[in-house]
């Protein structure tokens, strides 16, 4: 039997942005590895983290492409055949923009994934689960505190917009707060015990959309 593939869609929160040296955390400490090792070998957990990634937005700050929506297909792609598609996108959206556009952009990601011309006619469409990404907190740290000025008020909006989202479109649900929190040295990212707890939490939920 072949293994399923979850693909993990997401910013520096997934690809594992350490705030402590400003660094990167552990491969094993990192929530999709600690994900990986609960789900064992029958499940093939890709990671697609990018530092800076949007839902669907423009950001010329570096010379990678930060428009998630813009990547989405071509990683779909490159990752077929996919059984769930994890995204936990919206933080970087909040830099001078609001939950409602982080919302908006989420939509048209899981608008991309059940649309997406795959490269086999028998291929199902995935599953989606969209994680809302853990509250921004405040912090000493000058350039994060001018960066997302404003944004811990509309972060605590996200989970809420997300899940209402989720379920007027059929997918599945999970709110990243509910198990990890932000560290104050930037507000923004996870600690390495915060991160592998978001591992753990997203667990059953994988499992149950899985059906393993």
């Amino acid at each position: 039997m072949m293994a399923k593939t979850v693909l993990c869609y997401g910013d520096s929160l997934t690809w594992g942005y350490n705030a402590e040296g400003r660094a990167r955390h552990a491969h094993e400490d990192r929530w999709p590895s600690v994900l990986q090792k609960a789900l064992g070998s029958a499940v093939n957990v890709v990671v697609e983290g990018l530092n800076g990634r949007t839902t669907a937005y423009d950001d010329y700050l570096a010379d990678c492409d930060r428009n998630g929506a813009r990547l989405l297909p071509t990683i779909l792609h490159s990752h077929a055949p996919v059984d769930l598609v994890i995204i936990m996108l919206g933080t970087n959206d909040l830099k001078g923009g609001s939950a409602y556009h982080a919302m908006r952009g989420m939509e048209r990601l899981v608008s991309l994934v059940r649309q997406h011309d795959w490269p086999f006619r028998d291929e199902n469409v995935p599953d989606i689960l969209i994680v809302s990404p853990p509250v921004i907190c405040e912090t000493g740290d000058p350039v994060f505190a001018a960066m997302y000025r404003g944004a811990i008020e509309e972060s605590r909006h996200l989970a809420s917009l997300y899940r209402d989202m989720a379920d007027d479109l059929g997918c599945g649900f999970f709110d990243a707060a509910s198990v990890s929190t932000t560290t104050p040295v930037d507000g923004v990212h996870l600690d390495a015990d915060n991160t592998r707890a978001l591992g753990r939490g997203l667990e059953p939920i994988v499992r149950m959309m899985l059906g393993l």
